[in-house]
């Protein structure tokens, strides 16, 4: 492999070095995405589909822990890409120390409260009935792990923000693999059940893990810390949690989405309706994976840049990774479009789940095409350091719009109504970032590109 230098993002041609960035980002994205897709229809079908929804239900709280050390890592990484792009390596590595420091208290500590108040959390989000035994099992293994995925998300925005995308994609594709291997022996052929599911998971987080501890003491890594960068930095430590909070918001926010879904589809339609958006949310996570990787791909190259003042490469990667994206989604909404319920059928044999889920998918990812811009316009904000309009508009989608529709809706609407509040609140956010993002350009990025003129 050809040695990448973080001074790439500044130099290599704009769509170039996009796709560079976003490729190994979107099979990362891909394999992680498969992996939760495969382990969904291998529990679905060697377990139960009751099963499925239990996993669901648990998702929200572990993966908001787990979002501690992405928020960190997003946060740090805006500053180290900033930094590096500015040639202050010492405030680089100082970063990196802290987002390490920070992270391992704050999980630690999450995940000791998460045991504690486990018999609490599960009904809350929507474990009841038949689903909350399952859940539980799940739940409490899982949990054990979660410090280490949390490390391994928080490393592998780091790695991103070295400009070493190919190793980003390694830490994301290992555990992946090592899980749906693990799902295979602990559930196909050991028959632990639920627990299986749950130690596969555990262990393939304690898996990428140990990768990510190798890639940052190996001679691939540019930031080599010493004892003095653990040390907590009251200004790095505000400039992190201000950028950081952004995306630790949005998971707070999805964590929530999760606790009012649950609750009122269980409510409207039982088991089954858990069940069918457990599904859909896999297919979020799962389709939207080359979009997603424009996304990742855009931040270390628009904060770089930012930070070195090349203002006209930041205006360019733009208007680049938008139609990259806009383009992508487009191609997604079509598949999902014409084959929703080929689809349903690899997750279960459930003769109730298969005829609801096809239409909910659709309502789903009905207004996927526009999203690009909503997208890319948030990451923009977050990838200049300007924390405000980030979590403003990172919240629009689903804090702002989405959780009041799916209250209001099935007032009128019954259960439509919570569908149909997907591509609404997708439409009102798209516009609002629109604005946002065209307002920033015209009025302090157009300036300065102005001034360099």
């Amino acid at each position: 492999m050809a040695k990448v230098s973080s001074q790439d993002l500044g130099t290599q041609p704009i769509g170039k070095l996009l796709v560079k960035q976003a490729v190994p980002a979107s099979i990362g994205i891909l394999v992680m995405s498969l992996n939760i897709l495969i382990d969904t229809i291998f529990v679905g079908r060697w377990i139960g589909s009751v099963a499925i929804a239990a996993i669901n239900v648990v998702l929200p709280v572990s993966f908001f822990i787990a979002a501690l050390g992405m928020a960190i890592g997003v946060g740090g990484s805006s500053i180290i890409s900033r930094a590096l792009g500015a040639d202050n390596k010492k405030k680089a590595l100082k970063t990196f120390g802290n987002q390490l420091t920070l992270t391992l208290l704050l999980t630690v500590a999450m995940v000791v409260l998460g045991l504690w108040f486990v018999d609490s959390l599960i009904p809350l989000f929507g474990g009841k009935g038949a689903i909350f035994k399952p859940a539980k099992i799940y739940y409490v293994i899982v949990l054990y792990g979660v410090p280490f995925l949390a490390l391994c998300m928080m490393g592998n925005t780091v790695i991103r923000a070295e400009g070493k995308p190919k190793f980003a994609m390694y830490a994301m594709m290992i555990p992946s693999v090592s899980n749906l291997l693990l799902d295979y022996i602990l559930i196909k052929v050991l028959d632990f059940g639920m627990e299986g599911a749950a130690w596969a998971t555990t262990v393939s987080y304690l898996i990428c893990f140990i990768f990510i501890v190798w890639f940052f003491s190996s001679k691939h890594s540019e930031l080599k810390l010493n004892f003095n960068h653990f040390g907590l930095n009251v200004s790095i430590v505000k400039e992190i949690s201000s950028l950081g909070f952004v995306t630790l918001a949005r998971q707070a926010v999805v964590s929530i989405t999760y606790l009012f879904m649950n609750n009122i589809l269980f409510n409207l339609g039982g088991e089954t309706s858990v069940t069918a958006y457990a599904i859909v949310g896999r297919m979020l996570m799962f389709a939207m994976f080359p979009v997603l990787g424009i996304t990742q791909g855009f931040l270390p190259i628009a904060g770089y840049n930012y930070g070195a003042g090349n203002f006209k490469r930041v205006r360019e990667i733009i208007n680049t990774a938008i139609k990259y994206a806009a383009v992508l989604a487009t191609f997604v909404f079509v598949v999902l479009m014409v084959f929703p319920e080929a689809i349903t059928r690899l997750f279960t044999t459930d003769p109730a789940v298969i005829e609801q889920t096809p239409s909910d998918m659709r309502w789903v990812f009905a207004a996927t095409p526009i999203i690009a811009v909503q997208l890319i316009g948030a990451a923009y904000f977050q990838a200049i350091g300007k924390a405000k309009p980030a979590l403003l508009l990172t919240l629009l989608r689903q804090g702002v719009f989405f959780i009041p529709l799916i209250l209001i809706l099935p007032m009128f609407c019954g259960e439509l109504g919570v569908w149909m509040s997907f591509p609404i609140s997708d439409i009102l956010a798209t516009v609002v970032t629109a604005y946002f993002l065209n307002r920033e350009i015209v009025k302090n990025l157009k300036p300065k590109i102005d001034l360099l003129d």
